[in-house]
């Protein structure tokens, strides 16, 4: 697996070197560089064309959920993860509407940063064990927020039959449940949830886990 070039994004100089050079530290991710605000995040997103964006919420100018749209258009190669302080449930739910990968809290441990970045770049969501409870009330409004549109639109196509197994995966997707975790309870491999959330992803017409969950809350697919 080649290295996983990243780019930090954050307004606090003090944290934003602090997390650069624990990253440094990491086999397998390199930091392609930084930015303190949203002009120079997009700036720098679009001259490094990282693979990984590290994104702040709470910066001057433009908020990081803001701001994520135009990473997603300008530099649709990056996944970009949220690496914040907010709790709040708007943001997250925001945050997930808007395009992000995944939203991990400031408290993240170091050891386990690398693995989430390589759990992002796999195309898994990944959210912090402190925010799970309010994921799917997050799913809730991100469905919330796109289901007039689908309804409206002329050219939507319904989406492919699911079968049984898809199904099981689907509603594990939309628990915020990872590959691994995926694997373990339904006592599948974990290559085989991958290539079935790859299927799921076609016949929905979606192009993302967070979306798929997004559909799958709105149906009611979690108890």
């Amino acid at each position: 697996m080649k290295p996983i070039s990243v780019l930090v994004v954050d307004d606090h100089t003090l944290f934003r070197r602090g997390l650069i050079a624990l990253l440094k530290q990491e086999e397998g991710v390199v930091v392609l560089g930084e930015a303190a605000d949203a002009s120079e995040a997009l700036s720098a997103a679009l001259t490094l064309q990282p693979d990984l964006i590290l994104l702040d919420n709470h910066m001057p100018g433009m908020r990081g959920v803001d701001l994520l749209p135009e990473l997603r258009r300008k530099v649709p190669g990056a996944r970009v993860l949220m690496l914040t302080v907010s709790e709040d449930e708007q943001d997250l739910s925001e945050a997930l509407r808007n395009g992000a990968q995944g939203y991990l809290l400031k408290t993240v441990d170091g050891e386990d940063l690398a693995a989430t970045l390589i759990r992002t770049m796999r195309g898994e969501s990944v959210v912090s064990p402190e925010m799970s409870h309010k994921l799917l009330n997050a799913f809730r409004s991100s469905a919330a927020a796109v289901a007039p549109a689908a309804c409206t639109d002329p050219d939507r196509v319904e989406p492919l039959p699911l079968s049984p197994r898809e199904l099981e995966i689907l509603r594990e997707l939309t628990r915020g449940s990872s590959n691994k975790e995926i694997a373990r309870q339904l006592s599948i491999a974990e290559p085989t949830v991958k290539i079935h959330v790859q299927h799921i992803l076609r016949k929905l017409g979606v192009s993302s886990r967070v979306q798929a969950a997004v559909w799958g809350s709105e149906r009611g697919m979690v108890a």
